[in-house]
């Protein structure tokens, strides 16, 4: 007897999913039979998941390379899925940026404004062209990608902790809006994982001691599912 494929049928954007968390997502989502559109800046980074989704399912992905700080593509990627699919299941927004660890004041504006608009202002974009899309679904649920370091100061994390502050107030404002509705809104925190960004920060940690994208998906299936009645969480695997 095939197992039951808990996302089957159901039409999940995720964005960031080259590599890292979004990839791992991206096949998790793929095992559990989703229809997957997938963004990231590098086209080479996404057909390379693309080609490991095709071999989990058989299917291939929708691919958009995409730099979410162009916000009127943001728009053009949500009237394409519209004419597409006429709705969305799944939002997950996971894509960010760290920037510089740095003393607020060293920090170079064009910076600061780089990685707002990628960690805040971008997933603010995506609800805005993707708000009517998930309350299309039967079950639309977005789930957002957020850091310990959006809630606790921490010196010389000062633009990054500031952008991870902005989008949880985001979700959590979009959560509160959404409450009677079909739409479920949620936060994870991944904690220590072995990503790019990670290694950036923590140059000297040695990457075996920390889990793996692939070691985190369960949280990401359990929000995206139809069944999901959370909402306005903040979780951690």
């Amino acid at each position: 007897m095939a197992q039951e494929k808990r996302l089957e049928d159901r039409v999940a954007l995720v964005t960031g999913a080259s590599r890292g968390i979004g990839a791992a997502v991206a096949r998790r989502f793929a095992r559990e039979g989703a229809h997957l559109v997938l963004t990231a800046r590098t086209t080479g980074g996404l057909e390379e998941v693309d080609d490991e989704i095709r071999e989990i399912s058989g299917e291939a992905a929708t691919l958009v390379p995409l730099d979410l700080t162009d916000f009127d593509a943001i728009d053009r990627l949500g009237a394409s899925i519209f004419e597409r699919f006429k709705r969305l299941d799944v939002l997950v927004g996971n894509a960010g940026q760290l920037g510089t660890l740095s003393p607020l004041g060293h920090i170079e504006p064009k910076t600061w404004d780089r990685v707002l608009a990628v960690n805040a202002t971008a997933n603010w974009r995506l609800i805005r062209s993707m708000d009517p899309l998930l309350k299309a679904s039967d079950a639309g649920r977005a789930v957002f990608v957020t850091s310990t370091a959006g809630q606790e100061p921490r010196a010389y994390w000062g633009i990054y902790a500031v952008s991870k502050a902005a989008l949880e107030m985001t979700a959590l404002t979009y959560a509160a809006e959404v409450e009677n509705t079909n739409v479920r809104v949620n936060l994870i925190n991944p904690g220590p994982t072995r990503t790019a960004m990670r290694a950036e920060a923590f140059p000297g940690e040695d990457p075996e001691t920390l889990k793996t994208p692939d070691d985190i998906t369960d949280l990401f299936v359990e929000l995206a599912e139809a069944k999901c009645t959370r909402n306005g969480e903040l979780l951690q695997p």
